[in-house]
């Protein structure tokens, strides 16, 4: 009789606490327009879809991402944002505005560094996504600006997440006049891709 007591206090501990260690992923994205619902509603984008899409498995997606923003800003803001969330996962999705600009690629090497080196210091399990961005400044600037992406990621063996516009960019039916940044119809294929692309590191 005492064990069928101590089971039946037992169990809802357990489901309680398989709880608590489920709501415990809290994946910080720091990201540019292409993660801030640029041109469009907040809830349009694929960040707050994705967010819908995962409600039931207790994962929390806090969207940091700010259009035009490079990965000094990101780095600069980076300290706050681990404070002030306490993030279990970070996904840096960071570095087009800087190509965009042409700034050095040894540069953003560096800030993608320092913001890994930062996240980890307060064990925050990190995620780099690939970005890709057109020719403006010639293949060999732009060659370099891609391959810095899985440089970093072998440098810090860590995941590197595919450019989530790869199939997107192409077709101009899902992207804005800009042809820059992905349109609404665009954002539940980023949400869908993002979810199989990120489900192994966060379940």
């Amino acid at each position: 009789m005492n064990k069928i007591k101590l089971l039946l206090v037992l169990i809802p501990l357990l489901v309680i606490s398989d709880q608590v260690n489920a709501k415990q992923v809290k994946l910080l994205i720091l990201g540019d327009s292409l993660s801030a619902a640029y041109g469009m509603k907040q809830e349009q984008g694929w960040v707050n879809l994705l967010q819908n899409k995962w409600q039931d498995k207790s994962i929390t997606l806090i969207n940091a991402a700010i259009s035009g923003e490079t990965s000094q800003g990101g780095l600069a803001r980076l300290p706050r944002l681990l404070n002030q969330h306490n993030p279990s996962h970070l996904l840096i999705e960071l570095g087009g505005n800087d190509g965009l600009r042409g700034y050095p690629v040894n540069k953003l090497k560096h800030n993608l560094g320092a913001m890994i080196e930062l996240a980890r210091q307060q064990n925050v399990k990190v995620l780099l996504q690939e970005i890709q961005i057109p020719t403006n400044f010639g293949r060999r600037y732009t060659d370099m600006f891609t391959n810095s992406f899985s440089e970093v990621a072998e440098n810090y063996d860590m995941p590197l997440i595919p450019f989530f516009l790869q199939d997107i960019a192409t077709d101009d039916s899902l992207m804005q006049n800009d042809r820059i940044h992905p349109n609404e119809r665009a954002q539940p294929k980023i949400s869908d891709f993002m979810a199989q692309q990120l489900s192994p590191y966060l379940f």
